[in-house]
């Protein structure tokens, strides 16, 4: 039992490691790589590597890094809450990890129908990987959800469920949903058809590093409006900006924690919404009786 218990806490140790582990190496990559820069500075992500293509360059940006970094740790948290499962003793950690999935569950059930519940671990993914990535501001690191490339590179991957979803009853009764409710409505509902990748990734990034933005540009202010108020103090008390403390902590607390939870929220939920309308759901399992009916018909007559 003790060597069991030695072995269990030593795994326990090696997941922990692998939450932590690439949070510090990302901080410590941005020490390294990143110049030091007075006055305000707002810029994209960090380009680290260009590897030389027949096309295109393929560019390795602070984004990319930082996405698989939030994703190793998602991953050592997600093995650290299932070990050591049990059926008669439920540890802590396993009430939260069933209670992320009933929740999760719960969510996809009541926004998608009992048919899309495989869909509770997508939706858990996404809801963790958009979250957890804003959350690297609050450790200094660059947010994937700030950068357009990264939040369209998902909204391109719903785009492919949704219209896989609209192709179950075949290419043309996609086409006659251009069509409808009449047919010179046909322009809008593909223009409507596009915007909706668009639309799902500029809110989402829009709303990170609108974020963002204001949180840099009031520290600034206050950092200059503290020099110029506080700025007679003798010595080192006139260079501390007093303004900036408190102030820019709770701004951080919304745009960081609250506004980026909100958006992996908005985004899963947009998701959920547009794959489960976009599903002709009575036309779909209307075909395929049809084709079952059809295919006994046929056997029988073989018969």
């Amino acid at each position: 039992m003790r060597k069991k218990g030695r072995f269990f806490a030593v795994v326990d140790f090696l997941y922990i490691c692998m939450m932590i582990i690439p949070i510090l190496a990302g901080i410590t990559l941005r020490i390294l790589t990143k110049p030091l820069r007075e006055g305000i500075n707002i810029t994209g992500a960090q380009i680290y590597l260009k590897i030389p293509m027949p096309f295109q360059d393929l560019v390795i940006t602070e984004s990319q890094i930082n996405s698989w970094l939030v994703i190793i740790s998602i991953f050592g948290l997600c093995l650290y809450l299932t070990h050591g499962l049990s059926v008669r003793q439920t540890s802590r950690r396993q009430r939260v990890a069933e209670w992320i999935v009933e929740k999760t569950e719960s969510m996809v059930r009541d926004s998608m129908g009992e048919y899309f519940i495989g869909f509770s671990s997508f939706i858990a993914a996404i809801l963790a990987l958009s979250g957890f990535s804003s959350l690297l501001s609050l450790f200094g690191l660059y947010p994937p959800t700030s950068d357009l490339n990264v939040v369209a590179g998902w909204s391109i991957l719903v785009f492919g469920l949704i219209t896989y979803y609209k192709l179950k009853c075949g290419p043309l009764h996609y086409l006659k949903g251009f069509t409808e409710p009449v047919a010179f409505m046909t322009p809008i509902n593909v223009f409507g058809e596009i915007a909706t990748p668009l639309s799902m990734a500029f809110r989402h990034y829009g709303n990170v590093l609108s974020g963002t933005v204001i949180s840099v540009l009031v520290a600034s202010g206050l950092q200059g409006l503290s020099n110029l108020i506080l700025g007679w103090l003798p010595g080192i008390l006139g260079e501390i900006p007093f303004l900036q403390i408190g102030l820019p902590a709770i701004l951080s607390i919304y745009f960081d924690i609250f506004s980026g939870c909100l958006q992996a929220y908005i985004f899963a939920m947009l998701t959920m919404m547009y794959v489960s309308s976009g599903f002709p759901m009575e036309d779909y399992f209307k075909k395929k009786d049809n084709n079952k009916k059809h295919n006994t018909k046929k056997a029988l007559e073989v018969k």
